[in-house]
């Protein structure tokens, strides 16, 4: 019962994982809150190592919903079994522009890690990016910015580059990385679709990796793995592949005649919400929540 338990967990926190990822909204900021209710009776390096791992469910989605404007060879239309030579140079030139812009962050992230473990994760920073980046949200879209960026082969690796820059900021927690690459693409003159799509394309190496380094990082202090645990983490994935894919495609339909404004407000409230639970748990002597 209590393995089933783990399980319908793991579902919980893949639909979390699927919706707040590419919604502007901060997944750490929902974990958060959900971590309130659902503890996994589980050991805490492998919840740290599931949290961070699940986002590979999610950028599956990504990768299946754009494989054709990603895949950067021709095939051969069926005349050979393989795939031809033939480079498609548009996409090949936008993934490197997609690493251009990843590089910031990552080198980073490789080298703060630990730091930010220990001192970034916590409710209150979490809560503060939150209503940061909510208020950002509701200034850039109260002023005029026209969009003179309408199609993914037209980013510059200047943008790339600032986009990029941005995306260094969401190695805070709260900040929501697809919300600081979305305001950061807005700035830099993207229409909402386009810098939503680079924001989800920008998605699959930094959490590729991201995922690559806690797994090393889990093996490497020594850590096993259970097949109980090897199960809760692949349904953890699933559905948040599932769940991404509708995410994905809401915010795609959404953006093309709607402001961010109501995820904006969405952000102020949620960072009142987690800085509420923080002050409840000072108050009755709870341990302060940690992202």
């Amino acid at each position: 019962m209590e393995y089933i338990l783990e399980i319908l967990k793991a579902v919980i926190y893949g639909v979390i994982e699927g919706i707040t990822e590419w919604l502007p909204i901060s997944s750490t900021g929902h974990m958060i809150l959900a971590e309130q209710v659902l503890q996994f009776q589980l050991s805490k390096e492998f919840i740290e190592m599931f949290r961070v791992v699940i986002q590979l469910g999610a950028i599956l989605a990504v990768v299946v919903l754009y494989f054709q404007k990603l895949w950067p060879f021709c095939i051969d239309n069926g005349r050979n079994t393989g795939f031809s030579r033939h480079v498609r140079w548009p996409v090949m030139h936008l993934w490197f522009k997609i690493i251009a812009a990843c590089l910031p962050a990552a080198v980073l992230g490789i080298l703060l890690d630990d730091w930010m473990d220990e001192h970034l994760y916590n409710s209150i920073v979490v809560a503060l990016m939150l209503i940061v980046y909510g208020v950002a949200f509701l200034l850039i879209e109260r002023r005029p910015h026209p969009a003179t960026t309408t199609k993914l082969s037209r980013i510059t690796y200047k943008n790339a580059l600032a986009i990029g820059g941005w995306q260094v900021l969401s190695l805070i927690p709260g900040t929501s990385r697809s919300g600081a690459t979305i305001l950061g693409g807005m700035i830099c003159g993207l229409s909402r679709p386009v810098a939503s799509q680079f924001t989800f394309f920008l998605a699959i190496p930094v959490m590729a990796g991201a995922s690559l380094l806690k797994i090393v990082k889990f093996f490497a202090d020594g850590n096993a793995i259970t097949g109980e645990e090897i199960v809760i983490l692949l349904v953890g994935c699933v559905v948040a592949f599932l769940v991404s894919i509708a995410a994905i495609r809401f915010l795609m339909n959404y953006v093309k005649n709607h402001s961010f404004t109501v995820f904006g407000w969405y952000r102020i409230v949620l960072g009142v919400i987690v800085l509420g639970v923080f002050a409840v748990q000072q108050l009755t002597g709870g341990a302060p929540a940690a992202a």
